[in-house]
């Protein structure tokens, strides 16, 4: 028992020791104000709050939504196929898709797919 308390108290003092050591020498740079803003995202945190957003940026975001809960939905499917009848599997998947892709549709008609201007 006593060996396991002596064994115990170097650990903690080493750790200890390292902590401190590390903490006198560690480079703290104040200047940085980069690493000192609240933002590391590309905005500006002293400028203006209301500045212009990209819309294209947001539609992006919004069809990446879309399809991550496109391909969610669509897992379930895969494995019903046994348990259900084929006809009404392939009626609901097919009206599935059939959504899918006039959405698919209409976003190309309005050019929300065009990455570049």
């Amino acid at each position: 028992m006593i060996l396991m308390m002596n064994i115990f108290l170097m650990i903690m003092l080493i750790s200890n020791f390292m902590m401190l050591l590390s903490m006198m020498l560690s480079k703290k740079s104040f200047s940085d104000r980069e690493k000192n803003s609240p933002f590391e995202c590309g905005f500006e945190p002293k400028s203006s709050a209301r500045i212009p957003f990209s819309l294209h940026f947001f539609l992006i975001t919004v069809i990446f939504l879309i399809f991550d809960i496109e391909i969610a939905l669509i897992f379930p499917i895969i494995p019903l196929f046994k348990m259900v009848n084929f006809l009404i599997w392939s009626k609901i998947s097919f009206f599935f898709i059939f959504i899918l892709l006039i959405g698919l549709y209409h976003e190309w008609n309005q050019n929300m797919l065009n990455w570049t201007n």
